[in-house]
């Protein structure tokens, strides 16, 4: 049984007791987050997609973490102007681990 998701404008396929990192969601750490936006569904009868969701269905995750990915460094240059920049970025994430798939 699986799940296809969307959040943080991302799509994520899931199972029951996978862990995953989402953008970060305003919430705190042990907290419940129920994902709504579920647009499609599998199981043993089949596969059940949504125009554009599916109706009725969620998906019931616990937060694991919050926290920040690895710095990734963006430098910017300008030739013949002696210009340049380098600056650094940690993107947020929320890690969660899904519970239960319902539909």
């Amino acid at each position: 049984m699986f799940a296809v998701i969307e959040t943080g404008g991302k799509q994520y396929k899931v199972n029951e007791g996978d862990v995953i990192f989402v953008e970060k969601l305003d919430v705190a750490e042990g907290d419940k987050v129920t994902f709504d936006k579920v647009l499609a569904v599998a199981d043993d009868n089949g596969i059940k997609t949504g125009k554009p969701v599916v109706e009725g269905a969620t998906v019931t995750a616990s937060v694991v973490k919050n926290g920040k990915a690895k710095k990734i460094y963006v430098m910017t240059y300008k030739s013949k102007k002696n210009e340049k920049r380098k600056m650094g970025h940690r993107q947020p994430y929320t890690k969660v681990q899904i519970e239960k798939i319902a539909f």
